[in-house]
């Protein structure tokens, strides 16, 4: 394809009223690839249009969610709405004897009975819960409410909590052993 006078005339003038290089392509036919255009405008240092094709997207972010507080909690009967949280049963410290009134080892834990760990693995007293477990969780309700936690107690809970956390957990081990 060659550049004629009259092509690059037709080029600048479309250029310049905003068509795209794949639009100018169209217009012009005759084996004018989109290519050939930006090759083209780059060589004769065409600038700037005077308005783009599409007219750019908005870039908004996202509002941020309101965050919950004590302050902006809002009030029924002029008391403030009271968190649902699940309580959280005390996990049992003492296995539970399975039928043939031995307790659940590594050896002996099926696919039904909870795997929570009671004692020191260190010593032979060493014993998992036993109690049946809940549907699709390696353990019972209790020690189910133990290990998954929601996030916001999670996170409410400082490096105190994390430390008073695992010294309850020690103290019930101790008291198991």
């Amino acid at each position: 394809m060659a550049w004629t006078e009259d092509r690059v005339e037709t080029l600048k003038k479309l250029w310049t009223e905003g068509l795209s290089a794949s639009q100018i392509a169209k217009e012009m036919g005759e084996g004018v690839t989109r290519n050939a255009i930006i090759g083209k405008v780059h060589r004769l240092k065409l600038s700037g249009r005077a308005t783009p094709s599409r007219p750019p997207r908005p870039r908004a972010k996202p509002a941020p969610k309101p965050r919950v507080t004590a302050a902006n909690t809002p009030r029924t009967n002029n008391t403030p709405m009271a968190r649902r949280e699940v309580p959280i049963a005390p996990p049992p410290l003492e296995p539970a004897p399975l039928p043939s009134g031995e307790f659940a080892t590594v050896l002996t834990l099926t696919n039904h009975i909870c795997k929570w760990p009671i004692g020191d693995p260190a010593t032979p007293e060493f014993r998992f819960c036993g109690r049946k477990s809940s549907t699709g969780s390696p353990y019972c309700d209790s020690h189910a409410s133990q290990a998954y936690q929601p996030q916001s107690r999670r996170r409410r809970r400082g490096p105190e909590g994390a430390k008073a956390a695992l010294d309850a957990l020690a103290n019930a081990r101790r008291k198991v052993v």
